[in-house]
């Protein structure tokens, strides 16, 4: 999918470090955090920086490059290409801060890593300079390696939210060092093991003003992030998270392949890849994935070309991307399942290919940004009614 020279040796860089993903893979599971060797490689071969303002040092590659990369890391591991994809995106994350709260955290160079949550909200309070908050966030993967956190809270002005013009609390967006935030140990889940997505916990943490801003439509990016990159917001991640999926899927399928032409199912005397029911399974598993594959790169090229205009995202694009990375998720759970039937015993043993794929699949379609129930959210604006996910309106 690369075409630029640039993209191209960021490909290649993934086939050099693969045997250092590969072999870490392991480890990361045992841990429950991706291993440091692998942020490490991952960071040396300039993955950290794609997304970074050319600024400071960092590709500021064009989205389409962007995961592609993470789609071929994911293709080996899908904790890797799942932890690369949160905190190489963050900066979209992190728009909304203040400028000065943005350079601050820019000063710190290209390959600066964040992660965070953004629910459910925590609780802040007013104080001089700033806001004193409390909170606890699940799913905050990456935060062993991260230098900053980017965490959601109310702020409460008495015993009372501040609400909008509309009368709902209004959520703020509070981001702080890493080391200020407790991680507590807590990611025991059925896949993507090595995330170490575990929960963060604060309690009265001094927030100042300059890393602290509403969440809601931005108008306007800050100046150290004003261009095409930046103006997809939080789209970009929600991309770059179902290309994690098909590089999981095409994982899947390689394995496949590769096991069919040396397997011989018992009683049978022909191999997986002489069996009509593998050859239907892997040739749908291909149809499949490319269908999903080119819906959500077709999305993210018409976003591309409205931001290269100077523009923000339309509501089409933030639609066309939302149901591309949904679409993405499901497929792959998809493809996991023809591969789980077509490999027959061999796909629940721990030393094969096929059971963390498995497992990292169907982990990923319980995202809430691009999961099952993101299909009805869109479907209430096709319909013409309020959607009830609220960042299709950022």
């Amino acid at each position: 999918m690369a075409s630029t020279a640039l993209g191209l040796s960021l490909i290649n860089a993934v086939q050099t470090i693969a045997p250092t993903i590969r072999q870490n893979a392991d480890r990361s599971e045992r841990e429950r955090r991706l291993s440091d060797e692998t942020v490490r490689a991952m960071k040396q071969a300039g993955f950290f920086r794609m997304c970074s303002p050319r600024a400071i040092g960092g590709l500021e590659v064009d989205p389409m490059t962007a995961i592609n990369v993470i789609e071929e890391v994911a293709r080996i591991d899908a904790s890797a290409g799942w932890n690369l994809f949160l905190s190489g995106t963050a900066l979209n994350v992190f728009l909304w801060i203040p400028e000065e709260g943005i350079e601050e955290i820019l000063a710190g160079g290209p390959d600066t890593l964040g992660a965070g949550a953004v629910s459910p909200p925590g609780k802040a309070i007013p104080a001089d300079g700033g806001y004193r908050m409390t909170g606890r966030w699940p799913f905050a993967s990456g935060c062993h390696s991260a230098d900053w956190l980017l965490h959601t809270a109310l702020v409460f002005d008495g015993d009372e939210p501040r609400r909008g013009e509309d009368g709902n609390p209004v959520q703020f967006v509070f981001a702080f060092p890493a080391s200020e935030g407790e991680i507590l140990d807590t990611w025991y889940t059925m896949g993507l093991c090595g995330t170490g997505s575990h929960d963060i916990a604060v309690h009265d943490l001094f927030v100042p003003a300059r890393r602290v801003a509403p969440l809601g439509p931005i108008k306007t990016l800050p100046k150290p992030l004003d261009g095409p990159l930046y103006r997809f917001t939080v789209w970009l991640p929600v991309a770059a998270l179902a290309s994690v999926a098909l590089g999981a899927a095409r994982g899947s399928i390689d394995a496949l392949i590769d096991l069919a032409g040396k397997k011989t199912p018992a009683y049978s005397a022909s191999t997986v890849a002489g069996r009509s029911s593998a050859q239907m399974q892997v040739g749908r598993a291909e149809s499949v994935l490319g269908a999903a594959r080119a819906y959500l790169y077709d999305s993210v090229t018409k976003a591309w070309e409205t931001a290269c205009r100077g523009e923000m995202l339309t509501q089409r694009n933030k639609i066309d991307l939302q149901l591309a990375a949904a679409h993405a998720l499901q497929s792959g759970a998809d493809v996991a399942q023809l591969v789980h039937q077509a490999a027959g015993a061999s796909a629940i043993r721990r030393e094969n290919a096929f059971e963390r794929r498995f497992r990292d699949i169907h982990t990923l379609t319980q995202h809430a940004f691009a999961g099952f129930n993101r299909f009805e959210s869109v479907g209430k604006l096709l319909f013409g009614q309020p959607t009830d996910w609220p960042f299709l309106t950022l």
